[in-house]
């Protein structure tokens, strides 16, 4: 009975390890895949960040596309569950949503920052997994955002108007960081500009 007992316990540390081993991994790719780009970061240099060897790496995944994909989701999730809280009531409200996300902190900090507007550019390059990852995030952003919506003049749907508010968020994004550089104040101009655009698209009261 012993024995029986030691051999459970053993097979428990050893689940447990490898379930923290993938989380280790996973966070590890999040930040590097953002911080890098996906097609600029190896296994090996995932390992690393992780403190494990790419065959540890290759043992919890198939490929390096099944980490990006796993990767990916993990990211988006931790970055819904911080908007969602960073609203005052149960649902954020546009101002919220426009505040947090079109922000020089926000623009400045590719590593910890939105995983869409990190990678987004090079998504289309990846496998399916890869997509059907974005794809779910964007869905699920753009339907919080939908909830929040205030009236307008405009004669688009709700959905619509949902849709372009993540789709030109992450853009802006995109653009300040790639105008940072060269030109400070027109990247400071884009998130301005965005930020009262899509507060008007909005309905923001």
């Amino acid at each position: 009975m012993g024995l029986i007992a030691d051999i459970m316990i053993s097979m428990k540390v050893t689940k447990e390890k490898a379930a923290e081993n993938r989380r280790s991994l996973v966070r590890a790719a999040s930040k590097l895949f953002r911080q890098h780009g996906i097609n600029g970061v190896g296994v090996a240099d995932v390992g690393k960040a992780a403190g494990l060897t790419h065959g540890a790496l290759y043992a919890q995944f198939p490929s390096k596309e099944a980490l990006a994909a796993e990767a990916l989701t993990d990211a988006l999730d931790r970055s819904y569950a911080r908007t969602m809280a960073s609203g005052a009531g149960d649902q954020p409200s546009i101002a919220e949503y426009l505040d947090l996300f079109l922000r020089k902190n926000h623009r400045d900090n590719i590593a910890t920052g939105c995983a869409m507007a990190a990678s987004g550019s090079e998504i289309a390059r990846q496998g399916k997994s890869v997509s059907q990852a974005f794809a779910d995030g964007y869905e699920r952003f753009a339907r919080s955002v939908q909830k929040a919506l205030g009236d307008t003049a405009l004669s688009a749907t709700q959905r619509q108007r949902a849709l372009t508010i993540v789709a030109a968020e992450i853009g802006a994004i995109v653009v300040a960081r790639a105008v940072a550089k060269a030109d400070p104040s027109l990247s400071d101009e884009v998130l301005v500009a965005a930020r009262r655009v899509l507060g008007e698209v909005g309905g923001e009261l």
